[in-house]
């Protein structure tokens, strides 16, 4: 039996995880971290994923085209697949420094490789998707999003905190998975996120600096790293500057039956713009953009090359204007410190390599 909302401000588990966070009806002034979250020390959280040939073949059969299409519907089993995006693609570079506050994107480039749809199931059993992107490291095998398309906050082994089936297609593209898909063999987040719900929301370990999510991709079929796939884009952990120019991409979706969505998951979509702290966030750093739930932890790219789709994630979408505040529409980051980096030398190290110092 699917669930709807009463209201604008109860939305049901599905939607929460997908991108309840970019999507908060919050309005009123956000309150920091609670005492005990500040308190406690920060480590890494870590979850297993597929780990078998066995749970690997079943989560890549799951994720079918009509499947990863329907991914956020509210009611899927009424829900009419959407219609693909068939903008016509434009091989001549964007001018640099244009703004955009969101439209496909239609310039290939790196980006088109690297960065793409991350589905999962949520505890109740409703699919959902967030974006996520390859980033350089010594495993080759590293992806990174937000935590919040990861789980949610309680106790790590409590079941139904972490969210199941997670399945990475980069260069997604209307249901068909060009690069292949790849299961996750493993996950983390700060520990943060294991606070008492009761205690602490997502919104304050979100706002606090905490949604970043790491991944360990699997190998593809054929046996190759993601990387070797893919490519990837530079990393980075460093203090955010005002005014820096930043490109955000994503795979937004609005409610898949309302007949007049801007964005159904189909394409990738591109901001570009100025960046500046939240007045009720100032943790997070945002650019003018009109993206939806789905792009939640999508690469906010410093220094990107439009000639050549490259650039370095500096942060990862979590929220918008309606939780830390700033003109309308803009798209807030979690931006990559040392928390991040954290998780970063955790997911990296997966298969003996050496950690990076944290500076």
């Amino acid at each position: 039996m699917a669930k709807t909302p009463t209201t604008h401000r109860t939305l049901p588990r599905k939607l929460a995880g997908a991108g309840a966070l970019l999507l908060s009806a919050t309005t009123a002034a956000v309150v920091l971290p609670t005492t005990s979250l500040a308190a406690e020390s920060e480590s890494v959280t870590t979850h297993s994923g597929a780990t078998t040939e066995q749970e690997r073949s079943r989560i890549d059969a799951y994720w079918t085209p009509a499947r990863m299409k329907l991914a956020g519907a509210l009611i899927p089993e009424i829900t009419p697949v959407p219609e693909d995006d068939n903008t016509p693609d434009d091989p001549r570079p964007l001018p640099a420094n244009t703004l955009d506050p969101g439209a496909t994107w239609t310039h290939g480039g790196a980006v088109n490789k690297s960065v793409g749809r991350l589905f999962f199931t949520f505890s109740d059993g409703y699919d959902g998707s967030c974006t996520a992107t390859v980033v350089n490291s010594a495993n080759r095998s590293t992806v990174i999003t937000a935590a919040h398309c990861l789980r949610g906050v309680g106790a790590p082994a409590a079941d139904g905190t972490w969210n199941h089936n997670l399945y990475f297609v980069p260069g997604y593209r209307n249901g068909t998975k060009p690069l292949g898909g790849f299961s996750i063999k493993a996950m983390a987040t700060s520990s943060r996120w294991d606070s008492d719900p009761s205690k602490t929301t997502s919104d304050e370990v979100a706002i606090a600096g905490y949604d970043t999510g790491i991944l360990v991709a699997n190998a593809s079929a054929e046996g190759r790293r993601i990387a070797d796939v893919t490519g990837s884009q530079k990393i980075a952990f460093t203090k955010p500057t005002k005014d820096e120019f930043i490109h955000a991409f994503g795979y937004p979706k609005d409610r898949l039956n309302d007949p007049n969505a801007t964005y159904t998951g189909s394409r990738m979509i591109h901001c570009a713009g100025p960046a500046r702290p939240g007045p009720k966030a100032p943790l997070l750093w945002g650019e003018t953009c009109d993206m939806s739930h789905g792009a939640s932890g999508g690469p906010h790219l410093a220094q990107f090359d439009t000639r050549t789709g490259a650039g370095t994630v500096v942060g990862v979408t979590t929220t918008s204007d309606e939780l830390a505040g700033g003109q309308t529409p803009t798209l807030y980051a979690t931006r990559l410190g040392e928390s991040a980096h954290r998780l970063y030398n955790w997911a990296q190290t997966r298969g003996g390599a050496s950690p990076t110092p944290i500076r």
